[in-house]
């Protein structure tokens, strides 16, 4: 049997995580003198809310290769195959602790730990897909060369709504030297080789959402793709983000799902993005 995992930095619509059998590694996340893990001791809204009474924000951590041995036992059986999909190893270590647990158990459980390039809904995208792909009958090979192109064809877009968390987490590497000149402005940020770059600067809401739309038209052109609309703390938002890409862009599916506390922590609520890869052609 193949077991599909993928780790708290990605995102995922609730009712896929039973409807295709995905097991999600959460992260850690560390307040103080406390640690908790998300989703399981602490929620998104309880994140929101440390961080709005201590002005701080929490720190967050891959897996350890320890908890990474626990959680696989925990899911599997010996002998099966373990597909262990995770946010790409420029922004995160989880990916290494990964390669480390599977390393540690090579010879019991055959894990298979994928770097994927991206992070978000972009990880929810292929871990939905390499189970539809293995009800399918399909063999380990083809599923594995369709996760290749999915690394080298989901594109993800965000504009931020406050460059508090930005300021706060001092994680953004990228956005650091912009935060001065950008206190007026939603900036725009791509998903670039694995790290998060700038990619422009509007002045409203409204134009940072047409922005980012006519991005991933531009990249996507006619083509038919697969899409989704991910949000921090901000449902509307994501509705509104969602019903005009519905409108600008040759969509065959398009979700909406939350941003998880792994991306949040650093781009802050308000934060909407768009994630797209065309479709595979037979």
């Amino acid at each position: 049997m193949i077991r599909i995992v993928m780790d708290g930095a990605g995102d995922i619509p609730e009712d896929w995580i039973k409807e295709y059998q995905i097991d999600v590694i959460p992260i850690n996340i560390h307040f103080e003198d406390k640690s908790f893990l998300q989703g399981v001791d602490l929620s998104n809204e309880d994140f929101y809310r440390l961080v709005e009474i201590n002005k701080a924000i929490p720190k967050t951590s891959q897996p350890s290769p320890g908890q990474f041995i626990d959680f696989y036992k925990n899911i599997t059986d010996i002998g099966d195959t373990i597909l262990s999909i995770h946010v790409t190893q420029q922004l995160s270590g989880t990916y290494a602790s990964a390669v480390m647990a599977a390393k540690e158990l090579e010879g019991s459980y055959d894990v298979i730990p994928i770097d994927s390039g991206n992070g978000s809904v972009g990880m929810g995208f292929m871990c939905r897909d390499a189970r539809k792909m293995e009800r399918e009958g399909a063999l380990l090979g083809k599923i594995l060369r369709h996760l290749d192109y999915l690394r080298e064809n989901i594109h993800i877009i965000l504009t931020l709504n406050t460059l508090e968390y930005a300021r706060l987490s001092g994680r953004v590497k990228t956005l650091q030297a912009a935060l001065v000149s950008l206190l007026d402005v939603k900036p725009i940020v791509i998903l670039k080789e694995g790290a998060l770059a700038m990619a422009g600067r509007v002045r409203t809401r409204r134009r940072s959402f047409e922005h980012i739309i006519d991005e991933m038209a531009r990249r996507m052109g006619n083509r038919l793709i697969n899409a989704a609309i991910a949000h921090a703390r901000d449902v509307a938002a994501g509705i509104t983000l969602l019903e005009m890409v519905r409108s600008k862009l040759n969509c065959k599916e398009l979700v909406l799902t939350e941003l998880s506390i792994a991306v949040a922590a650093n781009l802050g609520p308000g934060t909407v993005g768009i994630m797209a890869y065309p479709l595979e052609e037979d």
